[in-house]
Order: structure tokens, then C-alpha cells, then sequence
């Protein structure tokens, strides 16, 4: 089992660079990877309760679905603190497996090796 970080910086505003993250992060679990999605810049905003839901809605494959997805198969959410406290976002708001860690969490949890992609 490796360990995958997915990198996501954007939301609603690049719909498919959000799908291409989820599904990516999900073939990762599917492979038994261990897998954080690190959320930067407006991707911070895909680890809020609701928020996702109407981003490819009427589409295949909606967000709505893959992002039900990786929660269930035990994917994270790294959120990073400046990029969320800079949007003035509440924290009460986040998703249950998302938390707020920077960096240095990120660099601990890749320890000497993982795999990245970023979108």
C-alpha cells in the first residue's frame, strides 16, 4: 500500500480539474493506496458540507457522486489553513474527514515517498 496526495486548487470555477482529482484519488483507494487530497486556493471550498452538489450536476460523472466516493473508502481532505482562513470560510462546515493541516502534515504524511498529482 503507497500513499497518493492529490492536490486540488480549484472548485466550481474548473469543473473538470475537480472531477479529474476525485477520480484519480479514487483509483488510488481502489488500488489500496492510502490517499489525501491536499485542497489549496479555491479548492479548499470542495471540503464544505454541500458545496460539491451542483458541480457536474445533470453530468457524468457528477462531483457529488465521486466525492461520496472517496469519503466512503476512507479518502482525506488536507485543508490548507491560510487558503481557508484567507476566504473567511467557517470551519464548523467542513466534511467529516476533512482537516485543517498544513505543510507539515502533508510532508509527514508523504514521508519519504508518494505519489502526487495535482490539478
Amino acid at each position: 500500500m503507497g500513499r497518493v496526495v492529490i492536490g486540488c486548487a480549484h472548485g466550481d470555477e474548473s469543473p473538470d480539474a475537480v472531477v479529474t482529482a476525485y477520480l484519480t484519488a479514487g483509483a488510488a483507494l481502489d488500488r489500496g493506496d492510502e490517499v489525501v487530497m491536499w485542497l489549496t486556493s479555491e479548492g479548499v471550498r470542495l471540503a464544505l458540507d454541500g458545496y460539491v452538489a451542483p458541480i457536474r450536476e445533470g453530468m457524468e460523472p457528477p462531483v457529488q457522486r465521486v466525492h461520496d466516493q472517496f469519503v466512503e473508502k476512507g479518502g482525506r481532505f488536507y485543508v490548507c489553513p491560510v487558503c481557508f482562513n484567507d476566504r473567511e470560510l467557517n470551519e464548523s462546515e467542513l466534511v467529516g474527514n476533512a482537516e485543517m493541516k498544513g505543510a507539515s502534515p502533508l510532508m509527514e504524511f508523504a514521508g519519504d515517498g508518494a505519489t502526487v498529482f495535482n490539478y
